[in-house]
């Protein structure tokens, strides 16, 4: 498939990529080097992305470049959707009548574009991209390592979730020899915080439930407002809870305008969390998933709990 991609790729000349709102680290990193290696490859390629680059991100190469915007418009002939099993997802308009190319690794990845390029063996979409610039023959640039080495950093939780092995830490190492920095992509990401992220951190730690090998967290949409917190200082709260020992799983419910709750599921790897986000809707990485679902709060941490020791007992 990976073949197929880069012809489509070689047919055409103008290209807008793009990937899920609220962009995690993959999506961010794997969309800004999938750019650079197009245009690398003589194309002329934008990024857009409904909800913009995440503060923690905005110190990676060209990410100054990306276009915020709710709707795609251009002369563009396909669009490649990075890291995102739908084109909801992206929360974007203009790409329905568009050639599109979905470059994924998750399981949970659906066969939604006309080429479909979905590896669940790869650790993070940002392995995939790798791999298309060395087969279309670009050479990984120190920007393009920084923005890769950010993506599967990210995504493999700090090399800590199930499936880091030993390709992992090859690529981390050829991208490290390609330029990337460790210490700095690791002290943009994990020592960038706001203030209003750890007074909502306070919030989310004072609603803290356990219940045997299940803790959850969560924060209303009035204490969000309190502190002055975007939706993206909202990320990785939830590893917090999973932090505690003998804790397997951990889920983190955050109060929607409306009376949703988006809801983040970590594991420890003793149960596969995709498989509970999938059955709200939802879905990810067997470590880390998530889903959205109707409140009130009791009613959503009732059914998520159920499901997950359901799971659990399965």
């Amino acid at each position: 498939m990976l073949k197929e991609v880069l012809q489509q790729i070689e047919r055409r000349d103008r290209f807008v990529l793009t990937s899920h709102a609220r962009p995690d680290g993959d999506a961010v990193g794997s969309v800004l080097a999938c750019c650079q290696v197009l245009r690398a490859m003589g194309k002329r390629a934008e990024v857009v992305l409904r909800d913009g680059v995440p503060r923690i991100y905005q110190p990676l190469p060209f990410a100054d470049q990306v276009v915020k915007a709710d709707r795609v418009n251009g002369n563009y002939e396909a669009a490649i959707i990075l890291e995102c099993d739908s084109v909801q997802r992206t929360r974007l308009e203009g790409l329905e009548n568009r050639y599109l190319i979905s470059i994924d690794h998750h399981l949970s990845g659906k066969l939604f574009a006309h080429v479909n390029w979905i590896d669940p063996t790869a650790v993070a979409t940002a392995e995939l991209v790798y791999r298309l610039a060395r087969e279309a023959g670009v050479k990984i640039s120190p920007e393009i390592a920084t923005c890769l080495y950010t993506a599967l950093l990210t995504d493999t939780g700090s090399f800590m979730f199930e499936g880091t092995n030993d390709r992992t830490f090859a690529l981390a190492r050829e991208l490290v020899l390609a330029g990337a920095n460790p210490v700095l992509c690791a002290r943009n990401v994990y020592f960038a915080h706001s203030t209003a992220k750890m007074r909502l951190l306070g919030a989310a730690l004072s609603h803290l439930h356990r219940e045997g090998a299940l803790a959850w967290i969560y924060v209303t949409q009035e204490q969000m407002e309190q502190v002055h917190a975007k939706e993206e200082d909202c990320e990785g709260l939830v590893n917090y809870a999973l932090s505690i020992q003998d804790v397997e799983v951990a889920a983190f419910f955050r109060e929607l305008p409306g009376g949703r709750y988006r809801v983040s599921l970590r594991s420890k790897g003793g149960l596969n969390v995709a498989t509970v986000a999938e059955s709200f809707g939802g879905g990810g990485h067997e470590c880390a998933s998530g889903c959205s679902l109707d409140g009130p709060l009791p009613a959503a941490v009732a059914r998520v709990l159920a499901q997950l020791q359901l799971d659990k007992t399965s």
